[in-house]
């Protein structure tokens, strides 16, 4: 690594949807010396469900689940695109994916991805959010996302599945995949609101372009307990396992602790 003029520390790729404005946002908040970020866009063909659902009739749930079965058609390319970069690590910026069919859903989705990837290192939504809380030491959650109630769902499984507690879920059920960006902070703290109590030890963000750094460092210090977005645990995630341990402070406690 150290030959490398500008990525001495790491060479992270991020697999991104086309849709997503999100990840490269929060990405843009991590400059580090010696670490470069490099996105993979993959093609979103199915972009706004709401539409979709109108023009079908088939229902959100089914429309978002379509959604999902293209997207994974798309990921290889990106992913053989991005790997041509000779990057030291892989992260998602998409999150839905790695939370379906719970954990068995999980580990699958996360084997075929390795199997094209090698020993390269990976960090995903899920488990990245997975050891975030247990870093903490946090067993009863809560959490936020963007997506219809099917994606709820296996947000609530997964978690469920690996041991946590899950007090409640605010579903934002937004219209599109580029629509999550333009969900208001009113609506975001109006989610927190509503899912925080005194039995829960965490807070959970879904949905990668949902962007929370710009507000859940202050909401920690105010509710006085983690409030996690995926993203923002993804890069932790990659960059920890990269071996590049600084300790970021304004991004939230994760950051700051761990």
């Amino acid at each position: 690594m150290d030959n490398y003029q500008l990525a001495r520390r790491a060479r992270i790729g991020v697999l991104i949807p086309s849709t997503n404005t999100g990840v490269e946002y929060d990405l843009q908040k991590f400059a580090l010396d010696g670490v470069t970020w490099h996105p993979s866009r993959f093609w979103i063909e199915l972009r706004n469900w709401a539409d979709e659902n109108t023009r079908t009739g088939e229902g959100m749930d089914s429309v978002f689940e379509r959604f999902l079965e293209l997207m994974r058609k798309e990921l290889p390319g990106a992913i053989e695109r991005v790997v041509s970069a000779d990057i030291t690590h892989l992260m998602l910026g998409m999150s839905a994916e790695t939370f379906w069919g719970g954990l068995a859903g999980n580990a699958e989705f996360e084997q075929g991805i390795r199997d094209q990837i090698g020993d390269l290192g990976l960090s995903t939504g899920a488990g990245a959010t997975r050891d975030s809380l247990n870093a903490f030491g946090a067993r009863s959650i809560a959490v936020i996302t963007p997506y219809p109630p099917v994606g709820d769902d296996n947000v609530r499984r997964f978690f469920g599945e690996i041991g946590f507690a899950v007090k409640g879920i605010a579903g934002l059920c937004r219209p599109s995949a580029t629509a999550i960006a333009e969900t208001t902070i009113e609506d975001v703290m109006d989610a927190v609101r509503r899912v925080d109590a005194d039995d829960v030890d965490a807070i959970v963000q879904c949905g990668t372009n949902l962007s929370a750094v710009d507000i859940f460092p202050t909401l920690e210090l105010w509710l006085r307990k983690p409030l996690i977005p995926i993203n923002v645990a993804c890069i932790w995630h990659a960059l920890r396992a990269c071996g590049v341990n600084d300790r970021i402070t304004g991004k939230g406690r994760l950051l700051e602790e761990f």
